[in-house]
């Protein structure tokens, strides 16, 4: 894979911050555009603006078109049986909000339980506390091992026949584990419950096939895998979505409306009310067709080899301490001694690299690994060998200014 030619395909990463090259590290937040996802939405934008499902015209036509092909390429890279199965959201919050706000308060009761684990973004633990309130279900935790992962013994142990909603993270995004999602799905599925995946940090780094985890559903953003900001995908196998009501409603997502009742369209467009967001989808599909010209496997190689040497280089470090387990996903979540991960970031940042500072979104694993803040470098198939190096050397300085100022 020739990362020189994948780098020039994204301009941001031609310039310089702080008077230094643009050291990008936080694609876990957000992951840089490519020019030709750039390209398909300026062209959108330019030559076939339109509504989408309503109008007759050539550019409605067009649009409808843009956007409904973008769906089955959706379709297509996670392997789902039919374009009915993919919902298009503003990101993977919103995706996982309809499954808690329709599916778990439909089908929750006084008594069920719904399963997660400490490691969860809030975007995947705050809807399961809402729709327990509303129905009276509990939330249980299958515990963490010291390193952060979890075990299938543990998963078995937690889960119960109470159990009816098992709602995971594919990859965490503070510690890098990556869960058995399989696994889990049969564990949840034996003992009648169904699993909802949070495949955020999941999609933009390895292969995802909905059918071979058996996930009931997948719920993953655009914007982490070079996709425009706003647009995301909520999966779900059919006969969960076909009984399942809508949560947003007026024009689009109609039947028909009478003057005391209405009634809804089919699947996918049921759950899609108001415009959707057309140059998000057309920039998602564009996104798929540059990763997929990678591929992959060549992403993940390289990605790991990239992790690698990220955790080698900066175990060289006096006092730094790193989280997480030591295979894992493209990202190296760490604290420095005696420095704050704010001070941290904002060394860094002088020096034109970017990282991650806080408590990114998942306060109760904060308080599990007993900080309340950590930095956070994640990486993406732009990244380079050279780039962790200037990483050490921020690292390096940041250590020496505040070994002199305390």
């Amino acid at each position: 894979m020739d990362i020189a030619s994948i780098r020039d395909e994204f301009p941001i990463l031609d310039q310089k911050v702080n008077g230094h090259p643009l050291v990008y590290l936080d694609s876990t937040a957000t992951a840089q555009k490519p020019r030709a996802v750039i390209e398909a939405v300026d062209h959108y934008y330019r030559n076939d603006n339109a509504n989408v499902h309503r109008g007759v015209h050539t550019l409605g036509t067009r649009a409808t078109d843009l956007y409904e092909g973008a769906r089955d390429k959706v379709r297509r890279f996670i392997h789902a049986n039919s374009t009915a199965e993919i919902i298009f959201t503003r990101g993977t919050t919103a995706s996982l909000n309809i499954v808690a706000q329709s599916y778990a308060r439909a089908n929750l009761r006084e008594g069920d339980e719904i399963v997660l684990t400490e490691m969860e973004h809030h975007s995947n633990i705050i809807p399961w506390q809402q729709a327990a309130k509303a129905t009276g279900a509990t939330l249980s935790y299958i515990p963490l091992q010291e390193d952060g992962t979890i075990t299938l013994d543990d998963v078995r142990a937690t889960v119960t026949s109470k159990t009816k909603i098992v709602a995971i993270a594919h990859v965490s995004n503070v510690l890098g584990t990556v869960n058995p999602v399989k696994e889990i799905a049969q564990i949840a599925h034996d003992h009648g419950a169904v699993i909802v995946v949070d495949g955020a940090q999941g999609i933009p780094h390895m292969e995802v096939n909905v059918q071979e985890l058996d996930c009931d559903f997948y719920a993953f953003s655009g914007h982490k895998m070079c996709a425009p900001t706003g647009i995301g995908v909520l999966y779900g196998k059919k006969e969960h979505l076909e009984a399942m009501e809508p949560v947003e409603f007026g024009g689009e997502m109609i039947d028909f409306v009478y003057l005391h009742d209405s009634t809804w369209k089919e699947l996918p467009w049921k759950f899609e009310g108001g415009t959707p967001i057309i140059a998000g989808a057309i920039g998602l599909g564009a996104a798929i067709d540059f990763i997929q010209s990678i591929g992959m496997d060549n992403i993940a190689v390289h990605e790991q080899k990239i992790t690698s040497y990220a955790m080698e280089r900066l175990s060289s470090i006096e006092g730094i301490e790193m989280y997480g387990p030591k295979e894992r996903a493209a990202l190296v979540t760490f604290n420095l001694s005696d420095v704050h991960p704010h001070d941290t970031a904002t060394i860094l940042d002088s020096y034109g690299i970017a990282v991650r500072a806080g408590h990114h979104c998942a306060q109760p694993l904060m308080k599990w690994l007993g900080v309340t803040a950590t930095a956070r470098a994640s990486f993406y198939i732009y990244n380079t060998e050279e780039e962790i190096d200037r990483l050490v050397e921020g690292l390096l300085k940041a250590k020496e200014y505040f070994g002199d100022v305390f």
